[in-house]
């Protein structure tokens, strides 16, 4: 999910360590200490450090980098075994309004129709 704000060569080493890790625990119940953890710098450098280079939030960046797994899994799933909210579920998102809201926003159509193409 790298359509990032600069190249990525020319962001910091701390930047792409830290995309690495949201990308590798997007499917899990990770947190900005996580990250910050994961990558040995104080939380508030992360989100510094994200806002500068990228413009958003590490935990936005995380929330899109879900909406884009579930996205390719609902093109993927097969709509007689699979559900919108299971597919949801693996990928952390818990409320099925506001999932099917930011899903919508982020691919202009609603995750049951996504799921049934």
């Amino acid at each position: 999910m790298r359509n990032n704000a600069e190249t990525f060569a020319a962001q910091p080493q701390m930047l792409r360590h830290a995309i690495a890790f949201i990308e590798d625990n997007a499917h899990l119940d990770i947190r900005l200490t996580d990250i910050a953890a994961a990558i040995g710098v104080t939380p508030r450098t992360v989100q510094y450090t994200f806002r500068r280079h990228l413009g958003t939030t590490p935990l936005e960046y995380l929330r899109r980098v879900r909406l884009h797994r579930a996205h390719d899994d609902l093109q993927a799933a097969d709509p007689t075994v699979d559900t919108v909210m299971e597919i949801a579920g693996r990928w952390r998102f818990s409320h099925p309004g506001r999932f099917s809201m930011a899903y919508k926003e982020a691919f202009g159509t609603p995750p049951s129709r996504t799921l049934r193409a």
